[in-house]
């Protein structure tokens, strides 16, 4: 007897696992000094790394000779040598030198450190994506190493139909999460805080998102207890009248 078909997804297998790696603080070392390099360099800057370049002087193009004289980076004016893993937390290799990477990447894996070796993914722990950003918000296209340059053509394709001020919603929703936490702190509270959140994010359209003021927010928090959203015009009816009062047990609420 057949199974019954079942409504859980279907695995796709070949594919990479997309997370946000969190590398503030950490050591990230980038083997060159190229283009290649250059870019790698900016994302993890972008993600509050501590970058080390391995590289000689000479070999450094303008982008990353400006980071090394700005004190942006850190610079070893040498080729690589072993001892430079010590203490990494994640390796980028991009020279031009396929002997000497894949001994970087072979002394990587002996380490367990995670390494990424440029243009040659079977000795790659992970991959780099064509990435889109406006302030809080990243998107990454990733072609599993396949294709970067459709991966890019993809980003833009993306990014043009993203609304201008996607970013700047974002960054209202996050203000107005870390005080919710305020108003409602305990961990049995989340289930609540997210359906509420959720209701939030379904009621007000990107634009209305970021007209949002902070006297806005205080107000909107003032509905959190009764678990409704208002609209936007009830908001702005709100300025400027009598503040939200906090009263000292649950959350806010709205001074009668």
């Amino acid at each position: 007897m057949a199974e019954a078909p079942t409504k859980f997804p279907e695995v796709q297998g070949g594919g990479s696992l997309i997370i946000a790696w969190q590398i503030k603080g950490k050591k990230v070392v980038v083997v060159g000094g190229g283009e290649v390099a250059a870019g790698r360099i900016l994302h993890c800057l972008n993600a509050d790394a501590n970058v080390t370049v391995i590289s000689p002087l000479a070999r450094l193009n303008p982008e990353v000779a400006y980071r090394v004289a700005q004190g942006q980076v850190r610079h070893t004016d040498r080729n690589f040598e072993p001892s430079d893993l010590d203490g990494a937390d994640m390796v980028l290799v991009a020279v031009d030198d396929p002997a000497a990477s894949t001994q970087i990447w072979q002394l990587c894996k002996e380490r367990r450190i995670p390494a990424n070796i440029a243009d040659v993914p079977p000795e790659c722990d992970f991959y780099f994506g064509s990435v889109h950003r406006d302030g809080p918000l990243q998107i990454m296209v990733s072609t599993n190493g396949k294709g970067p340059r459709l991966a890019s053509l993809i980003r833009r394709f993306i990014a043009q139909r993203l609304p201008s001020n996607a970013g700047r919603a974002i960054e209202t929703v996050g203000q107005l999460r870390a005080r919710l936490r305020q108003v409602a702190p305990r961990a049995e509270d989340g289930p609540r805080r997210m359906a509420w959140m959720t209701k939030v994010s379904d009621a007000y359209a990107f634009d209305e998102m970021c007209s949002l003021s902070d006297e806005d927010i205080g107000n909107l928090l003032g509905f959190y207890p009764s678990g409704k959203v208002p609209s936007l015009e009830e908001l702005k009816a709100m300025r400027a009248s009598r503040p939200a009062q906090f009263d000292g047990s649950f959350g806010f609420s709205v001074g009668a």
